[in-house]
């Protein structure tokens, strides 16, 4: 039987810590500083046992719980003789290496060496960084298509779980990348349009989740939408039967007029930037002063209080006085026309945003300048100023690619070659969309969109880097977290849903 003795414990270290930290203490004059760390000696553990990374535990757990593993030896075939991994264990060995923190290949020979962590996941042994490599190599694109679909198979045991509005209006977006290598050898690579070396990875994301639902790796020197469009219906294919509307989001490069007619009669909505080629904006510059008005964004958020005052403008204020050119926005204004692409049957709702810039060098006024931003749309029925908001939302896809680069490495292309890179890049990934699960499978709802919304670093620091007491016992595997942070009442929480019933 297990021992439910946490609650108490928890509730006791955190009054401890409260008290500590009470901000009304009175304090004197302290003679000594706070740091003492007095005669520090050093010894090693006869039986005790613990790693520094016990957050990795109830992650352990939601991966066998909704059968992970399972999903990708069942899809996945690339051995013919499981000598003496399988599938899986190659996949959630490089996921975990990126769950933490591991920023290559070699990170995962720390692990490797660690008797407690190898205990810790109920493994005799995991591949080392070498066989990782190799395993990389195996992939050809249909066996990275299969690898994703096993990762979306087991995505849909978690979106079962939500609540009926949970995806209201799934919101699907698409963008382009680019993964910069100093590699000589990298098969695939090519110079980008910024004369980077490197390859354009595609990024097709659940904005609801954050999560990635399908990643392309690409050579660099494609255009950012080039096979987009498969990618695209793929996802929307995944997210239809959780779903009771989808709205696809993209920038300029990703109008794809000739599938905007199939997508509208699929009931699909879409909100894509358009690029201000001068047709369009020739139509805008034909329209009555009338047909503008003030455009009135709305507030990301509701000030709770009252508004604080606005920091001083210290980068403008330095433009202002060494003179340079400075460009400022004056006002906003949108209008909304009837348009129908050249390859497209018929007419949707072109929003257009212009924006009224002023130019100055340093206090002085040197023209004014107009600039078209504009949107099309087939959300007839919403307020012109939502269109915008949502259109502009797509800036957090941005957040999730750099989360995916820079939290979770999956952009660090260790590999040889493209496909290698892109299997690398995929396993690496679902670091990110178990993070996002955890989230998903919190029993409270205020939990679960405090981590959705939580950067990579900040859920490693206070989820995964918990120490933790490793102990065998019969068949258990027992983590006796040693140190008290705010987030164990979550871990805690989703460890009970987690044993209380498996996930469907």
């Amino acid at each position: 039987r297990v021992k439910r003795n946490f609650p108490k414990i928890l509730r006791n270290r955190k009054q401890r810590i409260a008290r500590r930290l009470d901000p009304d203490r009175t304090w004197g004059n302290q003679v000594d500083p706070m740091f003492q760390t007095g005669n520090i000696q050093l010894e090693m553990a006869d039986k005790a046992r613990a790693i520094n990374c016990g957050g990795i535990g109830p992650i352990a757990m939601m991966v066998e719980n909704l059968g992970l593993a399972d999903e990708i030896n069942s899809r996945l075939k690339l051995f013919k003789r499981h000598l003496p991994y399988h599938e899986s264990d190659h996949v959630l060995n490089l996921a975990y290496n990126a769950l933490l923190n591991g920023s290559r290949l070699q990170d995962i020979e720390l692990r490797r060496n660690d008797e407690v962590f190898l205990d810790a996941l109920g493994a005799q042994r995991i591949p080392d960084p070498t066989t990782s490599g190799d395993f990389c190599r195996r992939f050809s694109p249909e066996h990275i298509e299969q690898l994703m679909e096993a990762i979306n198979t087991t995505r849909s045991k978690v979106w079962q779980r939500q609540s009926e509005d949970f995806l209201e209006e799934a919101i699907i977006d698409t963008d382009g990348t680019i993964a910069e290598t100093t590699g000589e050898c990298k098969g695939g690579m090519s110079l980008s349009y910024k004369g980077i070396w490197g390859y354009a990875p595609l990024v097709v994301s659940l904005a609801n989740t954050r999560e990635v639902l399908y990643l392309v790796n690409r050579p660099g020197n494609v255009p950012s939408h080039s096979g987009c469009v498969s990618w695209i219906n793929k996802a929307i294919e995944t997210v239809r039967p959780y779903a009771n509307s989808i709205t696809l989001r993209g920038d300029t490069d990703f109008t794809c007029s000739g599938e905007l007619d199939r997508w509208n009669s699929q009931g699909i909505k879409f909100v894509l930037g358009m690029d201000a080629h001068p047709k369009v904006v020739k139509l805008a510059d034909s329209l009555e002063e009338e047909a503008f008005t003030a455009l009135e964004r709305v507030p990301r958020y509701e000030i709770g209080t009252k508004p604080r005052r606005k920091a001083a403008r210290v980068k403008e204020g330095i433009v202002r006085e060494k003179g340079y050119l400075n460009k400022t926005l004056e006002a906003e204004s949108v209008a909304e026309i009837e348009y129908r692409p050249g390859k497209c049957e018929q007419s949707y709702r072109l929003v257009i945003l212009r924006k009224n810039i002023s130019v100055l060098k340093g206090e002085n006024h040197l023209v004014d300048e107009i600039k078209y931003f504009f949107y099309i749309t087939n959300r007839w029925e919403d307020p012109i100023e939502k269109v915008v908001g949502l259109a502009n939302g797509r800036c957090d896809q941005e957040n999730v690619i750099s989360q995916l680069k820079n939290g979770v490495n999956a952009m660090r292309m260790p590999v040889d070659d493209l496909e290698s890179n892109w299997a690398y890049m995929v396993m690496t990934a679902l670091a990110w969309n178990l993070k996002a699960w955890f989230a998903l499978l919190m029993p409270e709802e205020e939990a679960s969109r405090k981590y959705l919304r939580m950067e990579f670093r900040t859920f490693f620091n206070a989820v995964i880097l918990i120490p933790a007491q490793i102990i065998r016992s019969g068949r258990r595997i027992i983590y006796r977290f040693l140190n008290y942070n705010e987030q164990l009442e979550d871990v805690f929480a989703i460890w009970e849903r987690f044993k209380a019933s498996k996930v469907p």
